[in-house]
């Protein structure tokens, strides 16, 4: 690997890699409990929750970041209480490039995971509870599987969502070396930097690969969940 790849990205694929898994890992439980609420639940205010899951998608970049840092930087309300309480500090550290990568690729996730729960036949629900089964049962049983190809779709968008942010993540946690330069970032920073063209070209072809990586192998995935779930039913 050393000889195919040079040190700055190795560290950068490294920690991209790092930080897209975390923000799957703390974006899904949210991403399939939002989801349920926009497709099965009415409340006073669902339209306007629906907007602000969705801000991100429209937003620049740029102004999720500057908000980010507002709420998050040591001086923000949440910044400041995650610090004083808990000694953690977000800003200008890998985990508020998660973060920053959460948030952008949070309504994608949502938005997959929804039209799977949309998609659900609620007849079957609806069968499984008249022989006696439990909310917890019927959904174990019956709707997490069914939305499995969802949620797996989602968790792959989201996580090449967030291999490739950029703009949230520089505003947010700027470009530290080894801390928060993603291969965005990092290739961004070649591109300032002259004569390292090259250079930029191959973290180019990395994220392309890894990119097209993630979505083929999803949809290999979610082609053999499909076919098992038909089978089982």
């Amino acid at each position: 690997m050393d000889s195919f790849l040079t040190p700055i990205e190795i560290e950068a694929l490294a920690l991209s890699l790092r930080v897209s898994f975390w923000a799957m890992v703390w974006s899904l439980p949210a991403g399939v409990a939002v989801a349920w609420l926009l497709a099965r639940a009415e409340f006073p205010g669902r339209t306007l929750v629906d907007v602000v899951i969705h801000l991100p998608l429209v937003l620049p970049p740029v102004v999720v970041g500057y908000l980010l840092l507002l709420l998050l930087g040591t001086q923000g309300p949440l910044g400041a209480l995650l610090q004083d309480w808990f000694g953690v500090t977000v800003a200008f550290t890998w985990k508020g490039a998660a973060v920053a990568a959460a948030v952008m690729a949070f309504p994608l996730m949502v938005r997959a995971i929804r039209l799977s729960f949309e998609a659900v036949d609620r007849r079957l629900e609806a069968a499984a509870r008249t022989l006696g089964a439990g909310p917890v049962t019927v959904f174990a049983t019956i709707t997490l599987p069914l939305i499995l190809p969802g949620i797996l779709t989602g968790l792959v968008l989201g996580f090449a969502r967030a291999l490739g942010e950029f703009g949230a993540t520089i505003t947010f946690v700027s470009n530290i070396p080894g801390e928060t330069r993603t291969l965005p970032v990092a290739l961004y920073s070649l591109t300032q930097t002259p004569g390292a063209e090259g250079a930029a070209l191959r973290i180019m072809i990395i994220s392309v690969v890894l990119a097209f990586a993630a979505l083929a192998g999803s949809e290999f995935l979610a082609r053999r969940i499909r076919a098992r779930s038909g089978a089982a039913l």
